[in-house]
């Protein structure tokens, strides 16, 4: 018979043994056999962490990388300021299914976030450790319910028999910076280095676009002429539309070029 501070008998996900979690205890150990295990209202889980390999130094860095690169408006790594650094471990619902013969995993954010490409980190199932109770103090509990992140799932991939369910809790750093008097998100995975963020300064692309649909026209224009003198004179106009057309585009090409690299070295 259950004590009033102790919930329904649930089975460990591993080996079946009978788990007794207290009350308001959601993080437990297998007392059978060690497993690491998540207790979700009537059901468990297993619990797995992903270990960092970057410091937070290290993790900046790859920021650095990131602003620095095609993606970003052009010195954001020189022209943003970084007002704060924090971090935590994460909470993701792990979902395992086969499809076409191939296991296939998918993960969903077990709390709130404003970087939803959390949901795009690649997890390896080598790379998950069991979960140490050590480190609560730097992880965030989940707040979405499993059967949340399980309707999340279904929606995305229906039909999809999953196989196994876990909550996974990765390392990240979360970066808050400045740039041009906003404040912009950035997670840098500390496992791998990878940056996500959803709204960031990027680069403009209609300079692009023009240097790119100026160029076309040009060219096109030029493509023109060898037609139009065959047209005009069977004799020998496409041989001096040829011509022209040769010398208008070597003249042309690097007046563009030029253009383009002058758009790139300020966008």
């Amino acid at each position: 018979m259950n004590t009033p501070n102790t919930l329904s008998v649930l089975s460990c996900p591993q080996c079946g043994g009978e788990l007794h979690p207290d009350e308001g205890q959601i993080f437990i150990i297998c007392p059978y056999c060690g497993a690491t295990v998540f207790v979700d209202k009537s059901r468990t889980v297993f619990h797995w962490v992903l270990t960092p390999t970057l410091n937070g130094e290290q993790a900046e860095a790859a920021l650095k990388r990131w602003m620095s690169g095609s993606e970003t408006v052009k010195d954001l790594d020189q022209k943003s300021q970084i007002v704060n650094r924090s971090f935590r471990y994460f909470p993701l619902w792990y979902f395992r299914w086969k499809s076409d013969g191939q296991e296939r995993v998918a993960l969903e954010p077990a709390a709130a976030t404003s970087v939803t490409e959390l949901a795009h980190l690649s997890l390896l199932a080598g790379d998950l450790r069991p979960y140490a109770p050590s480190l609560e103090g730097d992880s965030e509990p989940p707040s979405v319910p499993l059967e949340a992140g399980l309707d999340w799932f279904r929606q995305s991939h229906a039909g999809a028999k999953v196989e196994e369910m876990a909550l996974v809790h990765v390392p990240i750093f979360e970066f808050k910076y400045l740039y041009r008097g906003e404040t912009y998100t950035a997670v840098v995975d500390a496992a791998t280095g990878s940056v996500l963020a959803n709204v960031y300064p990027a680069k403009a692309e209609l300079p692009y676009r023009l240097v790119g649909g100026v160029a076309a026209v040009v060219f096109l224009c030029l493509a023109s002429f060898p037609v139009i003198g065959g047209l005009a004179d069977h004799d020998g106009g496409a041989i001096a539309g040829f011509l022209l057309c040769s010398g208008l585009g070597l003249i042309a090409a690097p007046i563009l070029m030029a253009w383009a690299g002058w758009v790139a070295a300020r966008v």
